[in-house]
């Protein structure tokens, strides 16, 4: 894996996790230069109300294996919402960007803000992906997952691995924020970049760099009772405060302050059910 900056973007984690307990595992040895962790979700509402979980964009392309879920999602252009209900479970694989290009017939971009089923890309994922949903193990899963993903024979590129470090060179250096930086960091022109990242990461270089900064303010707004925007916008480097806002909302769908409003409400409700009157349940 990486160990670079990995957007998680679940707004209000706190509140996700009583909701759902979620883990991470690495990847066995044909997959680690594919993909980043296989994730492992499960949840038991018992009774209580469907909740509506959202995950602010990130460039990763994500198979998953869950009931009304078992497809390939690519780099997400929107926030994604998932609603948690009843008792369940599944399993999703998280690739690197840059990464999934030779699981597709054509550029990641086609799948870029959308999904495509797993049986469309996979022959025999029907099987596998019931069996996935059965499996009562996290390692069972994930073996059944890595058996069908190395079905494929994938093989990573050297136009893949320039994508992958194009991505890896974003999330390590924060001070780039502008497509010229990252064309001169890389030594790849603004076209190379371009055409590079539209086949193999999904999305615009700028896009990326977006996805990135935007991902590390979300990340720093929930974690602060009271953010400072002026601050938190020259630490990002942007210019003025007004043009954070704009790039904020681009991405997550909110301003500022209204995600860090969205973050403290539904973090206080969830103290509420957890000690309705004061009182420990």
């Amino acid at each position: 894996m990486s160990g670079h900056r990995i957007p998680a973007g679940i707004v209000n984690a706190r509140e996700a996790s009583a909701r759902f307990s979620l883990v991470r595992h690495p990847p066995g040895p044909g997959l680690r230069p594919f993909v980043d962790h296989h994730w492992v979700l499960r949840w038991d509402l018992g009774g209580r109300p469907p909740h509506d979980q959202v995950v602010l964009p990130n460039l990763a392309v994500n198979v998953t294996f869950f009931r009304d879920a078992a497809g390939a999602f690519g780099p997400g252009k929107r926030p994604f919402h998932y609603v948690v209900e009843g008792t369940d479970h599944g399993i999703g694989v998280r690739f690197r960007p840059g990464a999934f290009r030779t699981f597709l017939t054509g550029p990641v971009s086609m799948i870029s803000g959308g999904s495509v089923p797993l049986t469309d890309l996979f022959p025999g994922a029907g099987p596998v992906t019931e069996s996935v949903r059965n499996a009562t193990d996290d390692f069972e899963m994930i073996r059944r997952c890595e058996e069908l993903l190395l079905g494929k024979h994938p093989v990573l590129t050297a136009a893949a691995r320039t994508a992958i470090g194009a991505v890896e060179t974003i999330a390590a250096e924060p001070a780039i924020t502008r497509v010229g930086e990252l064309s001169s960091r890389t030594g790849l022109s603004r076209r190379s970049l371009q055409r590079l990242f539209t086949e193999h990461v999904g999305t615009a270089p700028k896009w990326a760099i977006q996805v990135y900064r935007l991902n590390e303010a979300a990340a720093r707004i929930a974690a602060a009772e009271q953010p400072d925007y002026a601050e938190l916008a020259f630490t990002l480097g942007y210019s003025d405060q007004a043009h954070f806002i704009r790039d904020f909302r681009s991405v997550t769908g909110w301003a500022p302050t209204e995600y860090a409003r969205l973050n403290r409400v539904q973090e206080q409700e969830s103290r509420r059910e957890q000690f309705p009157g004061g009182r420990q349940v």
